[in-house]
C-alpha cells in the first residue's frame, strides 16, 4: 500500500515521505480499515516535529484521526464486521495518512450517518475535546457567555457549534476576514478579528463589563493572559493546548482575587479513565449530528499526494476549518 512516512523529524513538507510499505497487520484487539479520509490534527505536526508526548519510533505513518471502512478485525473484536463504516483514532505508527491504517476497538465508533467521509473523519477529537471540555470540566450552562479562541480552527470550530447548541452565546475570536466568514457561519454571535479588535474590550462591551463565563483556549501564551482580563466572576477558563506556541504561567493570585477557575483538559486520558464516557459523549455527539446543530467545516479535500503540504498548512497556521486527505480526491492539475 501507499502511505507517508515520517523517517527523520522536522516540519512536516520536509520530513514527510510518501512510499509503498507493507499492509498492516491487526493485533487481536485491532480493526484494519481502509481509508476513506483522514483529519490532519495539530498532533500530527507535533509528532513529525518529535514534540508530541507521544513519541513512535521512526519511521511512523501520522494521521490520528480517519473514517474508515472495515476490512478484518483481531481475534478480540466483537461488534464490528467488514464493510463497517467507523470513526476513531488510528494505531499510530500505522496512522490514517495511508491507503490502509489500524485502529484500536476500544478507540473505533461507528460513523454517523449524517455525516460524509471527511465530516466523519473530522468528528472524533476536536468534537470530543469540545464536550468534554464545555460540559464535563466547565460545565457549561444555557445563557452564559462563551469566548472560543482560534474559533475558524478545526477544534475551535467544533467548541462553536458545541457551545451554540448548549444554548451560549458565543464570541469567537479568529485571525483574518476569510476565518471571520468561518466563524459566523458556524453561529457564532460576535466575531473577533484580532487584527483589527482586541477581544478584551469586545468582551466587556458584549457583557455590560462582566466578562466571559467560559473561555476556550486552545492557544496559549498572550492569549491566556489577556483571557484573564474578562473572565466573569466564577468563570472558567479551559486550557485545551498550545498551538500559539508558548507554555503561559498561571498568575494564582489573579485566579483567587478573581474568583476563577482554571481548567486543564487532556481529553485523551479519558479513554483510559473513564472509556464509557467516552463512548457516551460519541451517542451524544450523533445525535447532535443527526439533529443538524454540529457538522464539521472541511475546507480542504485533499488527494493522498498532497497530504504532506496540507499539514503543513495547519503547521503554519493558514488553514480554516478542518483538512483532509479523503480517498478519491482529484490529484491537483500540474502547472
Amino acid at each position: 500500500m501507499r502511505a507517508w512516512t515520517v523517517p527523520e523529524l522536522g516540519e512536516p513538507a520536509d520530513v514527510l515521505r510518501l512510499e509503498e510499505v507493507a499492509d498492516p497487520q491487526p493485533a487481536p484487539s485491532q480493526l484494519l480499515v481502509r481509508v476513506r479520509a483522514a483529519a490532519a490534527n495539530f498532533p500530527d505536526v507535533l509528532m513529525c516535529r518529535g514534540e508530541y508526548q507521544v513519541k513512535p519510533e521512526l519511521p511512523f505513518t501520522p494521521g490520528v484521526e480517519l473514517c474508515g471502512e472495515v476490512v478484518a478485525t483481531g481475534a478480540e473484536v466483537t461488534g464490528f464486521s467488514a464493510g463497517d463504516r467507523v470513526i476513531g483514532g488510528a494505531a499510530i505508527p500505522a496512522g490514517g495518512f495511508a491507503e490502509l491504517a489500524l485502529m484500536e476497538q476500544a478507540t473505533t465508533f461507528h460513523a454517523p450517518r449524517a455525516l460524509d467521509d471527511a465530516q466523519a473523519a473530522s468528528f472524533y477529537i476536536g468534537y470530543q475535546t469540545g464536550w468534554f471540555g464545555l460540559h464535563r470540566r466547565a460545565q457549561l450552562r444555557p445563557g452564559e457567555t462563551l469566548l472560543v479562541h482560534a474559533a475558524a480552527g478545526g477544534v475551535g470550530s467544533a467548541a462553536v457549534q458545541l457551545g451554540k447548541a448548549a444554548g451560549a452565546t458565543v464570541i469567537g475570536v479568529v485571525g483574518g476576514p476569510a476565518k471571520a466568514e468561518v466563524a459566523r457561519s458556524l453561529g457564532a454571535d460576535i466575531v473577533v478579528d484580532r487584527g483589527d479588535e482586541d477581544f478584551v474590550d469586545v468582551v466587556k462591551r458584549a457583557t455590560d463589563g462582566r466578562g466571559a463565563d467560559v473561555v476556550y483556549d486552545p492557544v496559549g501564551g498572550e492569549t491566556y493572559r489577556r483571557s484573564t482580563k474578562c473572565i466573569a466572576f466564577e468563570g472558567r477558563i479551559i486550557i485545551v493546548g498550545f498551538a500559539g506556541g508558548e507554555l503561559q504561567q498561571a498568575a494564582l493570585n489573579h485566579a483567587l482575587v478573581k474568583n476563577y477557575s482554571i481548567l486543564g483538559l487532556h481529553w485523551g486520558l479519558y479513554n483510559s479513565k473513564d472509556p464509557q464516557a467516552v463512548r457516551q459523549c460519541h451517542e451524544e455527539l450523533t445525535r447532535l449530528a443527526e439533529d443538524g446543530l454540529v457538522a464539521p467545516v472541511v475546507s480542504e479535500q485533499l488527494p493522498l499526494g498532497d497530504v504532506a503540504s496540507g499539514v503543513q498548512r495547519l503547521a503554519d497556521g493558514q488553514t480554516v476549518g478542518r483538512v483532509a486527505l479523503v480517498a478519491g480526491a482529484p490529484e491537483r492539475q500540474a502547472g
